[in-house]
């Protein structure tokens, strides 16, 4: 006997949208939502997809009308709740864009609760796009079926998020100097991972950082990496050492 196939298909196209969803809602997607399912896809009336809002999870919409520049949805099947998200913060400088879309991007699809830009004194880019960014952790959400976006926060100074730090949230930084091993260190609790700039942190900050009372300098091992993978190498050691990829699985 052949398996049965899945239902709904996961190639059915997957969007975000930014209000709640609920079971017989009708809502009308226009702008570059609607260029893509009518234009570029092409999809006619009584066409599938999924959709999710970061709040109820994913649903099974179907198109009731369909134009190249406006599409009509009615959602008739809740496909699954939103997904339980590590409690993990990405708190990194800012890089050069192309470098920072990729982080970001990669970094919502490793699992991570909130982004958060830090300024720091050697810091070379100074002035960040949110909009952009919060694009790139669109796509990648749509692209890895995650039902949760991370937060994104404007860019914050260092001194500032110091004197600021939850006391309750262990900060790991990665710390060009030595440091105990993450995946030895790192716990179920509520955690963030600090990435300095190209050029380090300095003298000052990395004494300032070494004040927080939950603050970890940790190695990522033994070869120099340029910030961008220091920060998914860091996340990957905390996923894997607090359990949530006993569960992952491959897109």
């Amino acid at each position: 006997m052949p398996a049965t196939p899945a239902w709904p298909p996961s190639s059915l196209p997957r969007l975000y949208v930014a209000q709640p969803l609920s079971e017989g809602l009708e809502l009308v997607l226009d702008g570059p939502a609607a260029n893509y399912l009518g234009a570029v896809l092409r999809l006619g009336e009584g066409a599938q997809v999924k959709l999710f809002d970061d709040q109820t999870g994913e649903w099974l919409a179907e198109l009731v009308e369909a134009g190249k520049r406006r599409v009509s949805l009615r959602l008739v099947q809740h496909l699954k709740a939103r997904e339980p998200v590590p409690d993990l913060w990405l708190l990194f400088a800012p890089i050069k864009r192309g470098r920072i879309d990729w982080l970001v991007e990669k970094a919502t699809e490793l699992g991570v609760a909130r982004l958060v830009p830090v300024l720091t004194r050697r810091t070379i880019v100074d002035r960040v796009n949110l909009e952009r960014l919060r694009a790139h952790t669109i796509e990648a959400a749509e692209q890895c079926e995650r039902t949760a976006l991370p937060e994104l926060d404007e860019p914050v100074k260092l001194d500032r998020l110091l004197r600021e730090w939850p006391a309750d949230r262990a900060l790991f930084f990665a710390d060009e100097q030595g440091g105990s091993a993450l995946a030895q260190t790192a716990g179920a609790g509520p955690a963030a991972i600090l990435i300095g700039p190209e050029g380090g942190f300095t003298e000052e900050e990395r004494a300032a950082i070494r004040a927080v009372p939950l603050a970890v300098a940790v190695s990522l091992g033994p070869r120099i990496m340029r910030a961008d993978t220091a920060a998914l190498a860091a996340i990957s050691l905390w996923m894997g050492a607090s359990g949530d990829w006993d569960a992952a699985s491959i897109r």
